[in-house]
């Protein structure tokens, strides 16, 4: 079992995804993901249960599931066993595979309208992502989506660096460098990127960006403030984020981006 089985296996996301902070995250994403499968369903004159989507990372489904119950028709992979079983007893119409993000070669070429790589690239390093990008691209429709999910460098920096504590060891053992860019590697279980990381992925494997936005911004750092709030005042804030989500300014410090390219 591997050291991300590991952790997945102990760690609970749906419950994270259903915490104040992951709602605004989920929230603000399918607010994307609907916006651009209604461009396929105009551009391409295709009904919702003709636009096949595959959910690559797809944890316990809780993107995939909910997608499938509006009539998409939805295929998951999920490296993690665990996960993977909370997935299938769901009970939805989804199609769910044990695979890797690396090696999608269950599926044709060009099988899919939308392609969803939220979980993946949070773990892959190097080379690894761009592999991950470039299985994406290929079982994607010409003029369809992918929609790829980033964990950001600043966001690790200002909390487990800055409000953790941990900023001057990172700098001795060099796993910050001297311009606060986070050198992890294969031996870490997260890797951190700035945009112009991503930038340089995304010509790597010759994808083109629509847009990009920050689903969750400020909210990985107001844990307690969001969840002290009354319901009221939480869907307000959701209505910010989801306002302001867009803006440049924000999105490198949001803990992460939902980077939208085009086949």
């Amino acid at each position: 079992m591997t050291e991300l089985e590991k952790y997945y296996n102990k760690f609970n996301e749906d419950k994270r995804l259903l915490s104040r902070h992951g709602q605004v995250e989920f929230a603000v994403s399918m607010k994307y993901i609907h916006k651009y499968l209604c461009k396929i369903s105009e551009e391409q004159k295709k009904a919702v249960g003709d636009i096949c989507i595959l959910d690559v990372g797809a944890g316990t489904g809780r993107y995939s599931v909910a997608l499938a119950e509006e009539g998409y028709d939805v295929t998951a992979v999920e490296l993690v066993k665990y996960n993977l079983g909370i997935l299938k007893k769901k009970g939805s119409s989804v199609k769910a595979y044990q695979g890797n993000a690396l090696k999608l070669k269950r599926f044709a070429d060009e099988s899919f309208d939308m392609t969803l790589v939220f979980g993946p690239l949070y773990h892959l390093f190097g080379e690894d992502k761009v592999t991950a990008l470039s299985e994406a691209k290929r079982v994607t429709k010409k003029g369809g989506y992918i929609l790829a999910a980033y964990c950001m460098n600043d966001y690790s920096i200002l909390t487990y660096g800055f409000k953790e504590n941990h900023i001057k060891e990172c700098l001795e053992n060099k796993t910050v460098d001297s311009s606060f860019h986070v050198a992890s590697g294969e031996q870490h279980l997260y890797d951190y990127v700035r945009l112009e990381d991503i930038d340089a992925l995304n010509a790597r494997a010759g994808l083109t960006r629509v847009q990009i936005v920050a689903p969750d911004g400020a909210a990985d750092y107001m844990r307690p403030v969001l969840n002290s709030m009354d319901e009221d005042t939480f869907q307000l804030f959701l209505a910010y984020q989801m306002s302001v989500c867009e803006r440049p300014e924000l999105l490198g410090a949001s803990s992460h981006t939902l980077d939208i390219l085009r086949r």
